[in-house]
């Protein structure tokens, strides 16, 4: 009888706490400027919260699609595989990562699956082996150039912010900068998730971007909206100070 009750007791809980998730939103994706495109899909930062919006960038080329952060599990990564496939009739050719975190990193294994070059700083590597998240195909040890096709971009890391291994993506044919969960949008105030966070260098970090970025035109943060552009870097220094 101990057993059995302790069975439903298991059962009623898990309810519970499956019962506290709101479904998914569909992902989205918005235009943003010329062949850029913002994609959002959703996940939960724990169990007991509503979906958050996560920011991921592609950049359709002659030679395929770029794209920097997966969506935020795999399924949603397939389904932004298959869209783009639909919609451009190209495949993502080379995925960087800006951080080791799973709404970056975790719909590497499906991107590798699908025949895309995927890649995340030796740093973020390292983080997501220790952390057992998705790991790339390949690393890269410093601020690198990516050419695909007519379309370059170059990876900056300002320093440590919202975790030690942030970078930066800088697309500088349309004065794009993706900054990741580096950068807080103008839609919260809040710091977010600081578990792996150097708060005392997160506004020296984006002193660093703007030293570097801020003419930027277009400035993707990695969750909510983007309608602030640059002044989401002093933003950023405002919210983590």
């Amino acid at each position: 009888m101990k057993k059995f009750s302790f069975f439903i007791f298991c059962v009623l809980t898990s309810v519970g706490l499956f019962a506290q998730q709101k479904p998914l939103p569909k992902m989205t994706i918005t235009p943003l400027t010329s062949d850029y495109y913002v994609a959002t899909s959703y996940g939960y930062p724990s169990k007991d919260e509503s979906p958050y919006p996560a920011n991921s960038l592609f950049v359709v080329t002659d030679a395929g699609i770029i794209l920097i952060d997966t969506p935020w599990s795999e399924a949603q990564t397939q389904e932004l595989i298959d869209r783009l496939q639909k919609d451009f009739h190209k495949k993502i050719v080379l995925c960087i990562a800006t951080h080791f975190h799973d709404d970056r990193v975790i719909g590497f294994d499906v991107l590798r699956k699908n025949g895309a070059k995927t890649y995340t700083s030796k740093q973020t590597y390292a983080l997501a082996k220790q952390h057992k998240s998705k790991l790339p195909e390949f690393t890269f040890s410093s601020d690198t150039t990516f050419t695909v096709g007519n379309v370059s971009l170059k990876t900056f890391f300002p320093g440590e912010g919202h975790s030690p291994d942030n970078i930066v993506v800088w697309f500088p044919q349309q004065l794009v900068l993706v900054g990741g969960c580096l950068v807080k949008s103008l839609d919260t105030d809040s710091k977010g998730y600081t578990g792996d966070a150097n708060m005392k260098n997160w506004k020296t970090a984006i002193e660093n971007v703007i030293q570097r970025y801020g003419h930027a035109k277009y400035v993707i943060p990695g969750h909510q909206g983007w309608a602030g552009g640059v002044e989401q870097l002093s933003h950023t220094m405002d919210v983590v100070k």
